[in-house]
């Protein structure tokens, strides 16, 4: 078989970036899409990103808008761009690449979400909260869909990540408030024999 394929949206960033290097160290040929490659947010930048590369047998959407605004703040530019960025590329990315997996009946897409769709940590999220729900969603319905052809869907939702992107947004105090959560106290620390 020919070198195998990777997409990775977002692959310039934090999360992106140790993926595309993961896949690289897997002996995968790695495509990043990122601003500098693709304007996300814009249908004929991705189908025209997409068709150059192509085939793929991964896809990997790690890339996320960010931007933040509570209810009464926020304009629908910025919402739709982040639905765009979040969702709507995962969906062409995955209509572009999809037929040559099935065709070779194996492939694998990844999208990576967010656990803060279970718990907002602030109203200012509202537009990013929503597009990672709608993420899981795409999801659970394109790994129905897509299974029956040899290609695996799933999603991973880390938990807040200190990134660059991410410290722009969220104080310091949810960072710790997350540490305090995760971390076991002393006492419950596993027993080291």
């Amino acid at each position: 078989m020919d070198e195998r394929v990777a997409v990775v949206t977002g692959g310039a960033g934090a999360i992106g970036g140790a993926i595309a290097d993961e896949l690289r160290v897997a002996g995968l040929r790695v495509m990043v899409l990122d601003r500098a490659e693709c304007d996300l947010a814009d249908a004929a930048s991705v189908r025209q990103a997409a068709a150059s590369i192509g085939d793929a047998e991964v896809l990997v959407h790690a890339a996320a808008a960010f931007e933040q605004g509570e209810l009464h703040e926020l304009d629908l530019e910025t919402w739709r761009r982040v639905q765009a960025v979040n969702v709507e590329a995962a969906l062409l990315l995955a209509q572009a690449f999809a037929p040559g997996m099935a065709q070779r009946g194996w492939g694998r897409i990844v999208h990576i979400v967010s656990d803060t769709i279970w718990s907002p940590p602030s109203p200012k999220m509202l537009a990013y909260v929503t597009s990672k729900a709608a993420l899981v969603g795409l999801t659970r319905t394109l790994a129905v869909a897509l299974g029956r052809d040899g290609i695996t869907v799933n999603a991973v939702a880390p938990g807040l990540t200190k990134t660059p992107a991410a410290e722009q947004g969220v104080g310091e105090s949810e960072f710790e408030a997350v540490r305090r959560r995760q971390a076991l106290p002393r006492s419950r620390s596993p027993v080291r024999r």
